[in-house]
């Protein structure tokens, strides 16, 4: 089942948080990235009225961290976008990305669907990567900061599209079943509900509940840049600006993201 406007504004108005109340919908067949449109429309320095959350049933430019595509299918996966301004200032949003983490996670194992979180931005099951997340920020001509924030979740993976990916990926076929009205609402209202709290907080409150899901805790770790090894340790969680944490022979380390990857040493 496709998502229908009126039946995810009637479904989000019964069921929703309040947060998510004055989030308007947009819904398109195809596009080229979610994100993109969202942040085309922020780059001329004017904000939009509101939240807005942007739904395309296929995105054919889809795009991960690091300019990494997003491949998506028909039906396949659920690909959205979730514009939100925030107070700043923009250095606060650091750990936004490790947030939203936490709102899918939780999210989804209250669906049925246990996860774990890979540090930055990706919901791992057994061990695979099965959503992720992309945040792009932009500064409006008011001095507010709005982010643009990309999900997507993989539902099933056809035979095709699994045969083009090169890295092991998960798929949650008891949401396919779902009627999609209803997943969309039950993330955009806890998504809208964390996004309120983080703006008012940051993400320290966040660590603990970003810790208990953190998948490789306490196993050795590589980090890379441009596919060359950087940094080395065991994973120890995250601090309160959402940094990696890194038992190492020299000590406890933080790693900042920026474009650098994690994968099990």
């Amino acid at each position: 089942m496709t998502v229908s406007a009126s039946a995810l504004a009637a479904h989000c108005a019964a069921h929703c948080a309040a947060s998510a109340s004055h989030v308007a919908i947009e819904l398109v067949p195809e596009t080229g990235s979610t994100n993109a449109d969202l942040l085309a429309r922020l780059q001329g320095g004017a904000a939009l009225p509101g939240p807005v959350l942007r739904i395309a049933e296929v995105q054919t430019a889809g795009r991960g961290r690091a300019g990494r595509s997003w491949l998506s299918a028909p039906g396949a996966s659920l690909t959205f976008s979730l514009a939100w301004r925030f107070q700043g200032p923009l250095q606060r949003l650091a750990g936004l990305p490790l947030a939203v983490g936490v709102a899918l996670a939780e999210t989804l194992a209250g669906l049925g669907v246990p996860v774990q979180l890979k540090w930055p931005n990706d919901v791992m099951k057994d061990g695979a990567k099965l959503a992720g997340v992309l945040v792009e920020t932009q500064a409006t001509n008011d001095g507010a900061i709005w982010a643009v924030i990309g999900c997507g979740i993989n539902l099933l993976l056809p035979d095709e599209l699994e045969a083009t990916l090169d890295r092991a990926v998960a798929s949650a076929p008891w949401l396919a079943q779902m009627d999609r009205n209803v997943l969309v609402a039950t993330l955009l209202s806890r998504l809208a509900a964390v996004l309120a709290e983080f703006d008012d907080t940051g993400f320290a409150p966040f660590r603990e509940r970003w810790n208990a899901l953190q998948g490789w805790r306490g196993q050795a770790v590589n980090i890379l840049d441009g596919g060359a090894v950087v940094q080395q340790g065991l994973a120890a969680g995250v601090d309160e600006s959402g940094r990696l944490l890194l038992d190492t022979p020299a000590g406890r380390m933080a790693v900042l993201s920026g474009d650098v990857s994690l994968r099990l040493a």
